[in-house]
Formats: structure tokens, sequence, C-alpha cells
């Protein structure tokens, strides 16, 4: 019983409460070891208890869950998930309680919540326990870096490869060596912070990039525009034909793919819909495999923080195509489950901590200059 994971849901839908706690009380090394219905039952109850992981919602009477959240993250940083519906107007706040410090957002339906719980309680209780092994000095300290952090759309389907999108295959459309060169980066959990800790040390002249990140639709919009207003070079979510050039970043928009491919001797995306891949849309495997197959040798992949196995294949396609490839290592990834995984399939050239990426990315940029 000491080795469970111990979980409080805080919640003021009785539905969610109930669902949730039976789906995890059937899960072994996981233990539900308080509800409540508001942040202001839930402080009275981390008197006496405290749990290893809390599930969140935000909008609640009383307080709100942003405002919770800031208080348990000063007072004791603890793995927080969000479960919130993502409503147009509710997204801006949601946002903002993943910018508190959150680890990861599962989104709920405002119909069919009960079938979408039920149907989604595997992912729940991968959620907990990714959550759970979420190595929190690498949040915190990020979080008050940048104040930011990251979103996994989590949805219950069985788990696809990218062969639906792409059809693997070496890199006989790419070309040895063009004037163009671009950098692919993949990440998830801890991912918001990881990237505004690179993307702001780069300069304009840095190479194209081309990035997903694990977020929900209607995020990544806001996300790359609040990189873009720190940043030097211009982020923005990514649009259906847009060129990847020098001194621009490129993000996955949230339910959609997004592919590199070769227009002359330049690079353009294309953002297409399709099913999930690896359980998640936008798929990092998605994005390494068209880089492998239309850029080979003319490119950088780097994967990051991240829970899961997404990109790792794509890593090591990458690399054997003759890219250059990098994964954050163990120390600083809020999660690391994506590097490791690339690791073990022999996809990274080099292991480096979070801080040495961007002065790699500047290397590789000025060695292809």
């Amino acid at each position: 019983m000491a080795d469970k994971i111990k979980v409080m849901i805080v919640d003021d839908s009785a539905l969610v409460r109930q669902v949730v706690s039976q789906a995890l009380a059937k899960e072994p090394g996981i233990e539900v070891i308080a509800t409540a219905s508001d942040p202001v039952f839930a402080l009275d109850k981390l008197k006496s208890l405290w749990p290893d992981v809390i599930v969140l919602d935000i909008e609640m009477p009383r307080m709100d869950g942003i405002s919770f959240l800031k208080k348990i993250m000063a007072e004791r940083p603890t793995p927080v998930i969000i479960c919130s519906s993502l409503a147009e107007k509710g997204a801006q706040a949601t946002f903002d309680a993943m910018a508190a410090g959150a680890v990861s957002i599962i989104t709920k339906p405002k119909a069919g919540l009960k079938a979408f719980l039920e149907d989604a309680s595997n992912d729940i209780a991968q959620a907990v326990r990714a959550a759970a092994r979420a190595n929190l000095r690498a949040l915190t300290r990020s979080s008050s870096a940048s104040n930011t952090a990251a979103a996994a759309a989590l949805v219950n389907r069985p788990k696809i490869s990218a062969d639906v999108m792409l059809p693997p295959g070496g890199s006989s459309t790419a070309m040895a060596r063009t004037t163009d060169q671009l950098i692919a980066i993949g990440t998830s959990t801890g991912g918001t912070q990881a990237l505004e800790a690179v993307l702001t040390r780069l300069p304009s002249t840095c190479l194209g990039i081309v990035i997903v990140q694990h977020m929900p639709e209607k995020f990544t919009a806001m996300f790359a525009e609040r990189l873009n207003g720190l940043c030097e070079i211009e982020v923005r979510e990514a649009r259906n034909g847009d060129r990847v050039m020098p001194g621009r970043a490129l993000i996955a928009p949230g339910g959609k793919h997004m592919m590199v491919k070769r227009s002359g001797a330049q690079y353009i995306v294309d953002v297409v819909d399709g099913p999930l891949v690896n359980r998640h849309k936008p798929s990092v495997d998605v994005l390494f495999r068209s880089v492998a197959k239309f850029v080979g040798a003319n490119a950088l992949g780097v994967i990051m923080t991240g829970m899961g196995d997404d990109g790792a294949r794509g890593l090591k396609e990458m690399k054997d195509a003759g890219a250059k490839t990098i994964a954050q290592d163990e120390a600083s990834c809020v999660v690391f489950g994506m590097p490791k995984e690339a690791i073990k399939l022999g996809g990274a050239d080099q292991v480096m901590p979070l801080e040495r990426i961007p002065d790699a990315m500047i290397a590789y940029t000025r060695s292809n200059l």
C-alpha cells in the first residue's frame, strides 16, 4: 500500500469524482485517497494528508483551480493533471493553469462526459503514472524561468504508427545537399517550458524550425503567439503551405498533423487531418518521418521531454537518413519518456541537457551557412 500512487481528485462534478475514482480504483498501484468538490475542501483535507498526484478541474465554486494550483506549487510542488473542458471561453483559463505549473491536461467534453471518462480510463491512469514520475525539480525550475507547462491531450484509441500518414522509406526524395536546411523538434509533457528555454535563445539567423508539441486544439495558437512575443525569431502556428525558412519556427496546430515536403530546393509544410498516431495528433513520428524522407541529411532532429514514445522511431529514421540528432538528457527532462525511447533505439547522436540544446542548434546553423 505504501508504494501506491496516492491521488486526490478536486472537481465540483460529482460524476467526474465518481467515475474517475472508480476507474483509478481498478488500477494496480494507484489509490484515490481523497476527493473534494472544491479547492477549499481540498485545502482542508491537505492538512492531514498529501497526495502524490492531484487531478484538478478549473472552474469551481469558492476558489478557482488556477488559484488553488498556484497555492499548491508555492507551498509544496506536486504533480497536477488538469481535467477540464476546452470550451472557447475557458481555453485561456486552462492555458493559465498549465502556465502555473500543471504537468498535463486531459480534455473532457461537455456532452457524453460519463462515456468519455469510462472510455479514457486507461489514459487517465497512464497520465497519473506519468505525473507521479515527473521530475519536479526540472518542472519547477523551468516554470519559474518561463512560467509555462506542458499539455498532452489524451484520448483512448488504438496505437497507430506513422504508416497511416506516410509510408516508410529512405530519403530517396531528399537532395544530398540543398541551400535550405531545417531543424525539427518533438516534445510533449514539460515541452512548453523546454521550448521557451530553447527558442528564446536563438538568433534571427537560425535555420527554419518545425515543431510538434503535443497540445489540444486552440492551445497551439496561443502558445505560438506568446513565444512570438518573447523570441527574436518569428514563432507561429503553422498553416498549410508555409515555407520553412531561416528565422521562423512553425508549430503544428493541435488536432492536425504536420509534414515537411520539398518544393524545388525549398521546404514547405503540409498541415493535414488524419487519425491519431501513437495516440497523438499532431504526432512527432509523422513530422520526423517526413523530414527523414524529404529532407534527409539536410536536417537536425531534436527530441525533448515527454511521456510515451512518440518520435523515437522517427528520430531513428532521421538519423538513418543522414540527419544529425539530439535527445534531451534525463536530469533536465520533466518526463524522460520520449528521449529515453529514442536513445534506446539508437536514434540519438548526442544526449545533452536542455541548457546546451540552443547552442547546439546555433552551431548546426553556422555549420550550414
